[in-house]
């Protein structure tokens, strides 16, 4: 399995793994424990980085009583809209040798 677009040209960050997560889930609610354990990061890290993504509205979240916090990509923001554009024209370019998307 080949290394996410974002972390090919950013490097191995966890924020950025969990922002290439969140954003090739678009449509799918996830727990920090999900999130966690799809992509090896600790609980710990996810819930630190995961902070700055709620702060800049790229996602959302939905509490679920009183501990468990449910996530979701928001499209409706204009940040978000044009992160998954770059996502998916980052895919779209390097599956076919970096040419126009």
């Amino acid at each position: 399995m080949s290394a996410p677009s974002f972390e090919k040209i950013f490097g191995n960050t966890a924020q950025l793994i969990v922002l290439e997560y969140l954003l090739n889930n678009k449509d799918n609610d996830t727990y920090l424990s999900g999130i966690a354990a799809d992509t090896g990061l600790s609980h710990s890290t996810v819930s630190r980085v995961i902070e700055p993504l709620l702060d800049l509205k790229i996602i959302k979240e939905t509490p679920l009583g009183k501990q468990i916090r449910v996530f979701r990509l928001n499209q409706e923001s204009e940040l978000t809209k044009y992160l998954l554009k770059i996502n998916k024209d980052l895919k779209h370019m390097m599956n076919n040798g970096g040419g126009n998307p």
